[in-house]
């Protein structure tokens, strides 16, 4: 079975043979975000770190479309939209939301978190679970705040 990045790198190049330069631009900028990625954390490129770098990615097109709409530029609200939902495609699907509460719970607790204070132990404690490159840690960050004092 092809890696995440083996699939990527194949649809830039089916992308080129179709002439469709919009997902050729998206897909190699995407491309270029888990290259620098990988060498600036001098790791190898695996599914983790391809699922990190696009749902970084997504999230920060997401953030650019809130002040698009705000601007009224409704061409770079859709161009947006649809590079969102080109690189939601390689993203495997996130956790539950009883699965999320369900180690945000066991979290808090191996960690003896009191206060909001100590968000930070918690969130570090799920950046070393194997369910980290799925976890939504925006979503995560909400819910301790809802969780601790």
């Amino acid at each position: 079975m092809a890696t995440l990045y083996e699939k990527l790198r194949a649809d830039i190049v089916a992308a080129m043979k179709s002439r469709d330069t919009t997902t050729v631009l998206a897909l190699r900028t995407a491309d270029a975000a888990i290259q620098r990625a990988s060498m600036d954390q001098g790791k190898p490129i695996d599914d983790s770190l391809v699922a990190g770098t696009l749902r970084k990615s997504v999230k920060n097109l997401a953030d650019a479309r809130v002040e698009f709409q705000k601007g009224g530029r409704a061409d770079l609200v859709a161009a947006n939209d649809a590079e969102i939902r080109l690189l939601e495609k390689y993203l495997p699907a996130g956790l539950d939301p009883a699965r999320l509460e369900a180690l945000v719970s066991a979290a808090i607790q191996s960690t003896g978190a009191q206060t909001r204070k100590e968000m930070g132990k918690v969130i570090g404690a799920l950046k070393q679970a194997p369910e980290a490159p799925l976890i939504d840690f925006s979503q995560v960050s909400k819910l301790i705040q809802t969780r601790l004092p």
